[in-house]
């Protein structure tokens, strides 16, 4: 059967390699890309689209451009840690609502929107994945640090807003599974400044992280659905 493919966040480094990934793969007729500024790809399974994650509208219309077009899989690849104005917080002292807002909005605001309109896009006669790229500090038991309030928090929150869509399609889509992905530390520009504090076996290529999660997102059965996943198949506690 071939698989229809959407993939929103493709102009970043997670999102790119699964692009790739996906126009290798034999089984895919229709890849679907979604960024702020629609890029051209050599593959003609490839079709681009413009989306702004922070923008209701916006998210809404590039759904519509899909309408009657059923999905295999959709890849939720956006996020944001840092910007040039501002950084993860160390401190309370840094917390302030600009960031907050800002982190919020793409981290867990936009994800839930794009839930909202590409979930009844999901096939409903076959297994159908959405995956949101998530993150293991969203994990509240796993946190012995603290720091990064925004970041932490809104990773938190998108994990819980994936338990809810997974219980929601239950009843309207059996087939369909949801989940948080945690994509391991990744050499991108995401996580840029701060590599130079891990070693060199725990930071992959964007590559290396999107083949391990393509992995599990093909083992995922309905009752994976809901969980964060890492990369190599570990279910993280909430």
């Amino acid at each position: 059967m071939s698989k229809n493919i959407a993939i929103i966040g493709s102009s970043g480094a997670i999102g790119n390699a699964f692009v790739e990934h996906y126009i290798k793969d034999s089984s895919v007729e229709n890849i679907f890309t979604f960024s702020r500024n629609a890029t051209d790809h050599v593959s003609e399974k490839v079709s681009s689209f413009e989306i702004d994650v922070e923008s209701q509208d916006s998210i809404q219309k590039a759904a519509s451009y899909l309408e009657g077009c059923y999905l295999d899989r959709v890849i939720i690849a956006s996020g944001v840690l840092h910007t040039e104005s501002f950084g993860p917080e160390k401190s309370i002292k840094d917390l302030n609502y600009e960031t907050l807002s800002k982190v919020y909005s793409v981290n867990t605001i936009g994800p839930a929107l794009v839930g909202k309109y590409f979930l009844p896009l999901l096939n409903k006669e076959n297994k159908s994945v959405m995956a949101f790229l998530s993150a293991r500090v969203g994990s509240i038991s796993d946190n012995k640090v603290g720091g990064w309030y925004s970041y932490r928090s809104s990773k938190s929150a998108l994990n819980q807003i994936v338990k809810n869509f997974s219980i929601e399609m239950k009843r309207s889509n059996p087939n369909a599974i949801i989940l948080a992905l945690q994509p391991g530390t990744v050499e991108s520009k995401f996580s840029e400044p701060f590599k130079k504090n891990i070693s060199k076996d725990k930071l992959f290529s964007p590559d290396f992280s999107v083949d391990m999660m393509s992995k599990v997102i093909e083992s995922a059965d309905t009752s994976s659905s809901g969980n964060l996943i890492a990369w190599d198949g570990e279910v993280i506690s909430p």
